[in-house]
């Protein structure tokens, strides 16, 4: 029986963290780190090594991971010089990341120049899911190096879809945040659209419950709906990001989203008081105070 992997963990943030937490939880070899010291070390919880830099978390190690904000923190990471690369020839790197299909190739050229497999593997779900295990994995690459890593993704995800031998995991996670994103200010203007004719709220939301357009996950959003808790999942500052890539790739490749391009348009005011720090779904308090609605109490 082959020995245990090292694995090394770069950034613990609201996703990362539960998500390695899976696997420390699981008895295997984890070391961590993050620009947060803090983070890190509450994410290791005493049970897994936190290093005090990149190339000292992957030296030696056969899987990294790495769960970072932007696009920005990756280039930094994974400079075109390689960086931390030239820690773990021979290891796969698994980035969860959400960024631009074009600099997820600029990562695959360098990861190949160093030695290392690149496996784009994108998560869908929030915090809530992570510390449940139920996020869902997509993900792009060489297939045995996917295989390789699949049985350590399946400790902190409900299904994994393999997509293909490039980019194929990043358009499909901007596919679901692109559903996702223009759902809620569509959603909102139909609940505004409903108090307008004089529908009661609760009233409202059970219908909509009840209808062959109910799924899991907008069941969940009409449960907080119906309490009017807006506690943010996804704040309006990260669906701009990512607005912004489902954009720009769109540019790239010569696709016309005009839907998409309106609800940038929509979520640029909700950057701002009082809706920055709330979930996006708060984009329906938006529109009502646009519509000259009272806001409901929960």
């Amino acid at each position: 029986m082959s020995a245990a992997p090292v694995i090394a963990w770069i950034g613990t943030g609201r996703i990362g963290a539960p998500m390695v937490g899976h696997l420390i939880d699981a008895g295997l070899q984890v070391r961590l780190h993050d620009l947060d010291v803090e983070a890190g070390r509450a994410a290791a919880s005493g049970r897994a090594f936190v290093a005090s830099s990149p190339a000292s978390c992957v030296e030696g190690a056969s899987i990294v991971f790495i769960s970072l904000p932007n696009d920005v923190a990756v280039a930094q990471l994974v400079p075109d010089s390689g960086g931390m690369l030239a820690h773990c020839p021979g290891a796969v790197l698994v980035d969860t990341s959400t960024i631009s299909p074009g600099l997820s190739r600029r990562v695959a050229e360098t990861c190949a120049a160093h030695g290392v497999d690149y496996v784009r593997m994108p998560v869908s779900g929030n915090p809530a899911l992570a510390a449940r295990a139920q996020l869902s994995a997509y993900a792009s690459g060489p297939a045995g190096a996917w295989e390789r890593v699949r049985p350590y993704v399946a400790r902190f995800t409900a299904s994994q879809t393999y997509m293909g031998s490039g980019e194929e995991a990043r358009y499909m996670k901007l596919v679901l945040n692109c559903l996702v994103a223009n759902l809620a200010p569509l959603m909102a203007e139909a609940l505004v659209l409903g108090r307008s004719g004089g529908i009661d709220w609760q009233t409202m939301l059970d219908a909509i419950g009840k209808s062959p357009l109910c799924s899991p996950w907008l069941a969940s959003k009409l449960a907080a709906l119906a309490a009017r808790d807006f506690t943010a999942t996804f704040p309006p500052r990260m669906i701009m990001k990512d607005l912004d890539l489902m954009l720009d790739a769109a540019r790239d490749r010569g696709v016309t989203m005009p839907m998409t391009a309106a609800t940038r348009q929509t979520m640029q005011g909700m950057c701002t008081e009082p809706f920055r720090d709330e979930d996006f779904f708060a984009v329906v308090k938006l529109l009502e105070r646009n519509s000259g609605l009272g806001l409901l109490e929960g």
